[in-house]
């Protein structure tokens, strides 16, 4: 990231005042007494730090992510057990399928549609509880995107009045 211009790396070790100006700061030496002194001068200045295996010495986490498209599952041990949670976000990876988020996105125009075609109510929540448990499609033909229009003949936005 210092070669591509991403980021500036100062290759020293760190000192008081380094952090001015910064939003957010990540302490990641191999010195928990260093770290603490990051911790320390980013608390001092309302600066958001993670102290890299040392919870108490934390504002946030970076929990383990599994994405697929939009589709996000971020699994966080509040900083107990990174290993834990990368070993859950490997096994979540393996058994979701990698067209996961494809079909989401699929799922989610055809809720856009149902949205703009039924009225707020039980009958509404129903079918979009089902259309999340069935194949979803991008095309016209597709059976949930049939069961969902046919579903808005039974339940159409009411009548507005001139």
């Amino acid at each position: 990231m210092a070669a591509a211009g991403e980021i500036e790396w100062l290759r020293r070790d760190y000192v008081e005042g380094d952090l001015l100006g910064q939003f957010l700061v990540v302490a990641a030496t191999d010195n928990p007494v260093v770290n603490r002194a990051v911790f320390r001068e980013a608390t001092e200045k309302d600066i958001l730090c993670n102290a890299v295996d040392d919870p108490p010495f934390c504002d946030f986490y970076f929990p383990s992510v599994v994405r697929r498209g939009d589709l996000q599952i971020a699994i966080s041990t509040a900083g107990a057990s990174p290993a834990l949670a990368q070993r859950l976000r490997k096994e979540i990876n393996g058994q979701l399928p990698l067209d996961v988020g494809d079909w989401l996105t699929d799922l989610g125009n055809l809720r856009r549609e149902v949205t703009q075609t039924e009225p707020l109510n039980e009958e509404r929540k129903w079918l979009l509880h089902q259309l999340a448990q069935r194949e979803v499609c991008g095309y016209e033909a597709c059976p949930s995107r049939l069961l969902a229009r046919e579903h808005a003949l039974k339940n159409p936005l009411p009548e507005k009045k001139s």
